[in-house]
């Protein structure tokens, strides 16, 4: 009962947003991830989009002046990921924030060597628990490669469903928790070795920032880049794909 009263919601506000088919289309032009997407997923990725709009709330930033384009393109980056899973995997939060460039979180933060400074780093993204998600609008335009500050951050929020970010997502059943943890680590101890050793990575060295960066990381790659993830780490880019329930490979 209640699905069925979210979903006649969803339409009614979708309805009354009166974005076009024609409007999506255009918003999403310069992304390259979207060739991947035709047919019944390309409609289905749309019509996710708009209800992800319908349900969530866009904020200015810094007083930078967002665009009907600008917040198709973001919703649409942002529901990739669960395309498969629904958006009920976004439940508990209700805003994105746009800033135009890359901002400064304005509460207290300790640094690596202790020190608490009165502001945090400059970021150009950020999600909090049961909170916002935060954009840089030009980070959002630098998407590509392996990269894509919204995948990023709304990775962090589905891996918040289960015990904070520390890259254990709730899993689907019959996926092994086990399996997760040591594929995940090998591929960690792995890059920690390419880092020291100054060799290529497979992913940003970041991901080594913690557990729940690592996840972020790799679920950039596996839609930004998923060819070079699957040859770097096959073992971890099925359990992706088995995740995301994208992507599969033999």
């Amino acid at each position: 009962m209640l699905a069925a009263w979210r979903n006649w919601r969803d339409a009614r506000r979708v309805k009354k947003m009166g974005y076009t088919a024609e409007e999506w289309e255009a918003a999403v032009a310069d992304w390259p991830v979207m060739a991947r997407y035709q047919g019944e997923e390309r409609d289905a990725l749309r019509e996710l989009s708009l209800r992800f709009l319908a349900r969530k709330s866009v904020a200015s930033g810094g007083g930078f002046v967002y665009t009907d384009a600008m917040c198709l393109k973001s919703a649409t980056m942002a529901c990739v990921p669960i395309l498969k899973l629904g958006l009920d995997w976004y439940d508990g939060w209700y805003t994105v924030i746009l800033y135009e460039s890359a901002f400064i979180p304005n509460r207290p933060h300790i640094s690596e060597d202790g020190v608490v400074h009165a502001r945090g780093p400059v970021l150009a993204g950020e999600a909090w628990h049961q909170g916002p998600v935060i954009l840089s609008w030009e980070a959002v335009c630098e998407a590509g490669g392996a990269s894509n500050v919204v995948i990023h951050e709304m990775s962090h929020k589905l891996d918040m469903r289960r015990n904070g970010a520390n890259g254990a997502p709730p899993l689907h059943p019959g996926m092994n928790p086990r399996q997760w943890h040591d594929t995940f680590t090998d591929a960690w101890d792995d890059l920690n070795r390419d880092y020291e050793m100054g060799r290529p990575m497979p992913v940003d060295a970041y991901a080594l920032t913690g557990p729940g960066e690592f996840f972020a990381v790799c679920s950039e790659a596996f839609f930004e880049s998923p060819d070079t993830l699957y040859r770097d780490w096959p073992d971890l880019y099925r359990l992706l794909a088995e995740f995301y329930r994208q992507g599969e490979r033999p």
